[in-house]
């Protein structure tokens, strides 16, 4: 075999390659699309006082039982923001965007948009 049998053959395999990897991003991306939109549809705005913020493994948290079990397995173990809040009479652990993350200031209200147990965003100081 000549070296420009091996170059075909090499380069129809790095073909196949990004072939399978074009067809299932674009599957996670659609999926990711579709709950994005569902998270859109139910969020809400809420004011809330922060207690403590802090990363941490999810087995470690203390959420419930079923959002435990409803994390894929690759994510178990690696860290996620969490911030434990004052929402209305309850306190709660709610898991956080990474940027939002950041912006969070430790015992102050702020006014935040929630969808379920996820703060996508920080609408401003509550009053």
């Amino acid at each position: 075999m000549h070296w420009y049998h091996i170059l075909l053959i090499v380069l129809a395999i790095v073909a196949v390659i990004i072939g399978v990897l074009y067809y299932f991003g674009r599957k996670m991306q659609l999926k990711a699309d579709s709950q994005k939109s569902l998270i859109d549809q139910s969020k809400m705005t809420t004011s809330i006082l922060v207690i403590d913020k802090k990363k941490m493994k999810i087995s470690e948290s203390n959420l419930p039982k079923i959002v435990q079990d409803q994390v894929p397995f690759y994510l178990k173990f690696r860290k996620v923001p969490l911030v434990k809040a004052k929402i209305g009479p309850k306190i709660a652990t709610l898991l956080c965007d990474e940027k939002v993350f950041k912006e969070l200031q430790v015992k102050k209200q702020v006014k935040v948009e929630l969808a379920g147990m996820y703060i996508m965003s920080i609408k401003g100081q509550a009053k």
